[in-house]
């Protein structure tokens, strides 16, 4: 019976052990800003210049967190008045980067969109494109590495 018990202490204090051993992964958030890999899906940026105001990623928004309003113009194309998503419902899913057409609206570095009201958490793009925040790789293709391979014919 003791046999048993022994066991699985030992295996507990082994992983303990382990645990105990290896270096620390502590950041210092606030005074250093963490290193956020190149393909994170964080805020938004939007080029109101470039969007034909075409609606394909307010369809293709499975929670209907995207608000597109356009108008016609003097040259009766579509141009969008008011663009706005609401992060509160948005699963940074990235289905509306990929489907725009354009290529209008991108994903930004960005983490940072903690908000203490609900209301303060829908962006306005048409009026805060956000052009200046550091842009995401997502949506774009990955380069591969070329390996090698030695001693193989």
């Amino acid at each position: 019976m003791f046999s048993f018990w022994g066991k699985g202490l030992l295996k507990g204090l082994s992983v303990t052990g382990k645990v105990i051993f290896r270096k620390n992964l502590t950041e210092e958030y606030p005074l250093v800003k963490p290193n956020i890999p190149s393909q994170w899906r964080g805020g938004f940026a939007y080029e109101k210049d470039k969007c034909i105001a075409c609606g394909i990623c307010v369809l293709e928004c499975p929670n209907d967190a995207i608000l597109l309003v356009k108008e016609k113009d003097e040259n009766n194309k579509n141009v969008p008045k008011e663009y706005k998503i609401n992060l509160g419902y948005c699963l940074s899913c990235g289905l509306c980067v990929e489907s725009c057409p354009v290529n209008c609206i991108h994903f930004t570095k960005e983490f940072e969109s903690a908000t203490y009201l609900k209301k303060e958490s829908v962006l306005d793009l048409f009026n805060n494109q956000n052009l200046e925040a550091e842009r995401s790789t997502y949506g774009k293709p990955v380069e591969k590495k070329e390996e090698k391979e030695e001693g193989i014919l």
